[in-house]
């Protein structure tokens, strides 16, 4: 088929290079402009940028889809269909219907449960058992269109949002060759009214942990927000990133170390922090971390 492809970070680019070994005829790639990152801010192009120009696709970036220039540009390309994951923009109606087949979202959740901005992120903090990926026929409404098909996953109990991301990103990847490969014969179904739930994008002040809530619910909350932003505590009056943990047995002071591997008690039980970071340093194991810095039984880690 011939098709527009839409997408802009790592999770994007599965998804394109799976199109591209199916043999597919990518007439263009779209994704966000480059910007500037890291400490330098030296300005960077997208990983679905820097995928597309190695692979010798031609890549456009408009800063909106709005124009009527923009749009007939867009019209153009005479698209069997586009493929949209994780782009950036919203698309107008007249982008919508310009490809013979419209427009196809990968979504990161099982419709219509957590529609928006964060949905790998919201589902590990909720203490959701499973979630997948959705193809979705694309409509003017927030992910709100009927689903072509959909594959679910277990969320397990040391995932984080960095596993869960990579595995959804390739069962994506794998999902739209099915749907391409069978879309004459696929019925949308649309979404339930029920059971809607919204991810709203994370918010860094949510970041700050929390030892006064239970023992599963600090738990999700390190896992669904490791690897970015990263949950964080301070440990000795410096600000550290967790990024993993576990359930753990143990009653104290919310926020006490219980003992000298970094068993911190919370409201109900206690968590094992697993690999922190400090600021300007590498993540590190709790144990190598503990080597270099005394964070002795007894301690009491910062409290809101």
């Amino acid at each position: 088929m011939r098709i527009v492809f839409m997408g802009t970070p790592e999770f994007s680019v599965p998804v394109l290079q799976a199109l591209v070994d199916a043999g597919h005829d990518i007439a263009a790639v779209y994704c966000q402009p480059p910007r500037p990152a890291g400490r330098g801010k030296k300005t960077r192009p997208s990983p679905v940028q820097v995928c597309a120009e190695k692979t010798g696709l031609p890549v456009r970036h408009p800063v909106s889809l709005k124009t009527a220039e923009a749009q007939a540009e867009f019209a153009a390309l005479n698209a069997d269909v586009a493929v949209v994951v994780a782009y950036g923009l919203i698309l107008p109606e007249p982008v919508l219907n310009a490809p013979r087949f419209g427009c196809l979202n990968i979504h990161a959740s099982l419709l219509p449960r957590w529609r928006g901005a964060a949905p790998i992120h919201r589902a590990i903090m909720a203490g959701d058992r499973e979630t997948g990926v959705c193809i979705m026929q694309m409509e003017t409404g927030l992910d709100t269109g009927p689903v072509l098909i959909r594959e679910s996953t277990v969320i397990g109990a040391d995932d984080t949002t960095g596993t869960l991301h990579d595995r959804l990103s390739h069962m994506g990847a794998a999902l739209i060759i099915r749907a391409l490969d069978q879309l004459s014969d696929l019925t949308p179904v649309p979404q339930p009214a029920e059971c809607v739930t919204y991810a709203a994008k994370i918010d860094k002040a949510e970041a700050r942990l929390d030892w006064n809530r239970p023992a599963s619910m600090v738990d999700r909350h390190i896992r669904g927000l490791s690897p970015f932003p990263g949950a964080w505590c301070e440990i000795n009056g410096e600000r550290v990133k967790v990024l993993t943990s576990r359930l753990a047995e143990g009653q104290g002071a919310p926020g006490e170390v219980l003992d000298d591997r970094l068993r911190v008690a919370c409201a109900t039980g206690a968590v094992q922090l697993l690999s922190l970071q400090r600021a300007g340093k590498a993540a590190q194991d709790a144990e190598d971390l503990l080597r270099g810095w005394q964070v002795p039984k007894g301690t009491r880690l910062s409290e809101v």
